[in-house]
C-alpha cells in the first residue's frame, strides 16, 4: 500500500466502502466527516450527481480513444474551460494523469524549451527545501523531503535547492501568509551566482507547499521569485496539484498570491478525485517555440497513453460545471476565516507547537516525542478515525483540507474531535 505503515494497517484493517458529500462510510457502517478531501482531491466533495451521469455517460459513449496523432472533442472542450479560469497567459494544455506525470512534463517542457531555444545549455533545475513534487525521478529530485529521496540513489544531476520557508521562531500562530521571510527568496540570487543564470532552466515551487505539513510562503515571497526569474531568463514553474481548483479561496495558488509562472502544475481537484488525471498549463510563448520545423514532425516527444482520456475529460468537465455552478472555487475565501479561527482556538491543546491557516487548509504542528518522531501525531490520526474524522498527517503535523462544501457545522464537527484527541495524547 501506498505511503502506508503495512504491518500497522493489516493488523487493524480501516476500509472505506462508501461515500457521500462530506462523510465516508466504512466497512463497519460508521461515518466519518472527511477532514482532508480525500488526498486534496474531492474539493466538491463525494460522489456528487453530475459527475457520476458525466462518467456514466461517457463510459458508454467513448470509453478510450488514441492520444497519439488522434483526438476526441471533450480533451479540447476540458482545455479550453481550464484556459477560461486560469490565470491570464496561461493558454494551452498538456494532459497527464497525476500529479506526479504532471510534474515530470512541467519539468521536461521547461528543458526542452531551452533547447528549441538555443539555449540548451541552461539544464539546471532549482526545487526547495521540504518540498513535494510526487515520486518520480523528476519530482524527487526538484523534492526536498527527506524520506521521499533518500532510498533512490543520486537522483538527476544538476539539481540545486532554495531553502523552504518554515520559521517556527518567529512566525508561529501565524494567520494566513506570515511576516517574516520574504527575503529568503533572495537565497535564489546565490544559486544563480554559484552556477551562473546561462545554466538554470526553471525553479519549480508550491505555492503553499502542502504535503510536508502546509508551510504558508512570506507575504511578498513568490512576487520576489517571479522578479528573480524573469530577470535571469529563468521559467518559474508552480505546483498547483494541491492549492489548484478553490483551495485557497481562488481558483489557484497564482490568484491568491498575485503571481502568474510561465508554467502550472494541476490534477487532484482537476476531477474531483474520480478518475486520475493532470494538466500541465504553459505560456503561448512556450507552445509556439515548438511550433516550427515541418508539418508532419511531432514536434515534442512527450504524453501518455491516457493523456486526455474520455473518461477524465468527462469527469473534469462535470467537475469545472459543478464548482462554477456552486461558486466553489471562491468559497474559501468565505469559509476560510471561520475555518482558520476554529483551528486556533486549539493553540492552548497540549503538545501544539504551531498552528498555521490559509483558505481552507490549516495545520497543526506538534511537539515530537523524544526518540519518537511522527508517533504523536499517528497517535492522533488513529484516534480522530475511531472519532469519527479523517485527518492527514506527516511527521508531527496534522494537516487538514476538507471539501470546498464544508460548512460552519463540520468545521465545528472538526475541532471538537480534535480537541479531545489533543487532550488525550501522551
Amino acid at each position: 500500500m501506498p505511503f502506508t505503515a503495512n504491518r500497522q494497517f493489516k493488523k487493524a484493517p480501516r476500509m472505506f466502502v462508501g461515500a457521500k458529500d462530506m462523510h465516508y462510510t466504512t466497512a463497519e457502517g460508521r461515518q466519518v466527516l472527511d477532514g482532508t478531501a480525500g488526498l486534496w482531491c474531492v474539493n466538491a466533495g463525494h460522489c456528487r450527481p453530475n459527475i457520476v451521469e458525466a462518467i456514466q455517460t461517457q463510459a458508454a459513449e467513448l470509453d478510450y480513444a488514441p492520444a497519439f496523432q488522434m483526438g476526441h472533442p471533450k480533451a479540447f472542450e476540458l482545455a479550453n474551460r481550464l484556459v477560461d479560469i486560469a490565470p491570464k497567459g496561461l493558454d494551452h494544455v498538456l494532459f497527464t494523469n497525476s500529479g506526479s506525470e504532471s510534474v515530470e512534463t512541467a519539468l521536461k517542457v521547461a528543458l526542452a524549451y531551452h533547447r528549441v531555444k538555443g539555449d540548451g545549455a541552461r539544464s539546471r533545475l532549482i526545487g526547495r527545501e521540504r518540498a513535494y513534487h510526487g515520486v518520480n525521478f523528476g519530482g524527487i529530485s526538484v523534492g526536498g523531503i527527506v524520506s521521499n529521496r533518500k532510498m533512490f540513489g543520486t537522483l538527476l544531476t544538476g539539481v540545486d535547492h532554495m531553502p523552504h520557508t518554515h520559521n517556527l521562531s518567529k512566525n508561529a500562530f501565524s494567520k494566513g501568509p506570515p511576516e517574516y521571510g520574504t527575503d529568503l527568496a533572495d537565497e535564489l540570487e546565490r544559486i544563480v551566482t554559484l552556477h551562473d543564470a546561462s545554466t538554470i532552466a526553471a525553479v519549480i515551487v508550491e505555492p503553499v507547499a502542502g504535503s510536508t505539513g502546509v508551510l504558508i510562503p512570506p507575504m511578498g515571497y513568490l512576487k520576489r521569485l517571479r522578479d528573480i526569474t524573469k530577470k535571469h531568463g529563468i521559467l518559474l514553474i508552480f505546483d498547483e496539484v494541491i492549492t489548484g481548483f478553490g483551495r485557497l479561496g481562488t481558483p489557484f495558488g497564482a490568484d491568491y498570491f498575485g503571481v502568474t509562472p510561465d508554467i502550472m502544475i494541476t490534477a487532484k481537484g482537476l476531477t474531483n478525485g474520480t478518475i486520475p488525471m493532470g494538466a500541465v498549463l504553459v505560456t503561448g510563448e512556450i507552445h509556439d517555440a515548438f511550433m516550427n520545423g515541418p508539418e508532419h514532425v511531432i514536434e515534442f516527444f512527450h504524453g501518455y497513453t491516457y493523456s486526455g482520456n474520455p473518461m477524465a475529460a468527462a469527469a473534469g468537465l462535470a467537475t469545472l460545471e459543478t464548482y462554477k455552478d456552486e461558486d466553489l472555487l471562491t468559497r474559501g475565501a468565505d469559509m476560510g476565516d471561520y475555518f482558520g479561527e476554529a483551528l486556533h482556538s486549539l493553540a492552548d491543546c497540549p503538545h501544539v507547537i504551531d498552528i498555521r491557516n490559509i483558505g481552507l487548509v490549516g495545520a497543526i504542528e506538534l511537539e515530537s516525542i523524544t526518540g519518537s518522531p511522527t508517533q504523536r501525531a499517528f497517535s492522533a490520526f488513529l484516534k480522530a478515525y475511531d472519532a469519527g474524522v479523517l485527518i492527514r498527517t506527516t511527521g508531527d503535523i496534522i494537516a487538514l483540507s476538507p471539501p470546498l462544501i464544508v460548512d460552519k457545522s463540520h468545521v465545528d464537527t472538526l475541532v471538537d474531535t480534535l480537541r479531545t484527541v489533543l487532550k488525550s495524547l501522551e
